[in-house]
């Protein structure tokens, strides 16, 4: 996803946002993530376990193909929605937090930048990662809620959650704040990731814009798609281990023998490297790479459409004197 002004006509633009632009950009965010994290979340499902246990046992053929036949002979159809519930109620703080900093951050820092209307890479980094990194700290416990209930249905040693809200009070009941925040290091370090898709998508846009002889606001949907996918793949591709060594100290407070215990971030790597080796830190990779590059099509296409339709449908502000440099 994008801000306001940069989805809008310009390309880098830093005009401050106002409350109708935070209101649009947190509503398409969210609808847009929300239909996102419903159409992939089987494949979601399968990239948690794969990161968390490693293959499946004795499997032939495709992982993605095994994992799915496993999860609906053991599990039903229902066990290739696991975490959707936590997923979906996490995405409107999610975005609402994420949207609302990325645009303040990029405000406040073409206020005290000197390149014009121009917001450049590292400013542009420095506000997508400052945004993560907030997002990250004020919605982590519900992403080690989804961990959770995707994968519990693999272990036999546990007692299973019965939902978002009793996953909840167990951890916080039985592992206290750390067990809410486990995995917040590894998710910290992940910011690394919007950190390079944001402006990776920003400056795909602008160029494709540029080459159209057209500008960023009159995009096709097709073309947010190239820019979006080719940016995912990317970011992706650069970051993922962080992914698999979040994923194992979030699940594993579930668990109830010690076989396996990482004390923390470092204790992860230095176990998952000396079990595995370096492949271990790309588990579930492919299955990511083609989870994370069709939701970031479904997320930014559909963001950018919404976000137009919430520009025209919803009155801009009348006491705004700024309205000239907004479109």
């Amino acid at each position: 996803m994008t801000g306001a002004r940069e989805s809008g006509a310009g390309c880098g633009r830093g005009d401050r946002p106002t409350t109708r632009d935070l209101l649009c950009n947190a509503g398409a965010g969210a609808a847009a993530g929300a239909i996102a994290a419903t159409f992939m979340c089987p494949l979601d499902v399968i990239k948690t376990r794969l990161q968390v246990h490693g293959l499946p046992p004795a499997h032939k053929g495709s992982v993605i193909v095994t994992s799915l036949k496993d999860i609906l002979r053991t599990e039903g159809f229902k066990g290739l929605y696991r975490g959707l519930s936590p997923t979906l109620v996490a995405l409107l703080p999610n975005w609402a937090v994420y949207f609302t900093v990325y645009e303040h951050l990029k405000g406040f820092l073409q206020s005290h930048g000197d390149s014009g209307n121009q917001l450049t890479v590292g400013a542009n980094m420095l506000a997508a990662a400052g945004a993560g990194a907030a997002t990250a700290i004020s919605t982590n416990p519900l992403w080690v809620v989804k961990t959770r209930l995707q994968t519990q249905g693999m272990r036999q040693d546990v007692v299973p959650y019965k939902s978002m809200r009793s996953a909840l009070k167990r951890i916080a009941h039985e592992e206290g704040i750390k067990g809410l925040y486990s995995g917040i290091v590894p998710s910290l370090a992940g910011i690394s990731h919007v950190a390079i898709q944001f402006p990776a998508y920003e400056k795909i846009k602008c160029y494709m814009a540029r080459r159209n002889n057209t500008t960023v606001d009159k995009l096709s949907p097709g073309s947010f798609a190239i820019a979006s996918a080719t940016a995912k793949v990317i970011a992706s591709a650069m970051t993922y281990p962080h992914e698999v060594v979040r994923s194992r100290l979030q699940e594993q407070g579930q668990a109830r023998n010690n076989e396996v215990r990482y004390k923390g971030v470092i204790d992860c790597i230095e176990k998952v490297y000396r079990k595995e080796g370096l492949p271990g830190f790309y588990r579930g990779c492919a299955t990511n790479l083609l989870r994370t590059t069709p939701s970031a099509v479904i997320t930014f296409t559909s963001y950018e459409m919404i976000r137009r339709f919430l520009d025209r449908v919803i009155p801009p502000e009348k006491k705004s004197i700024r309205s000239p440099t907004q479109i």
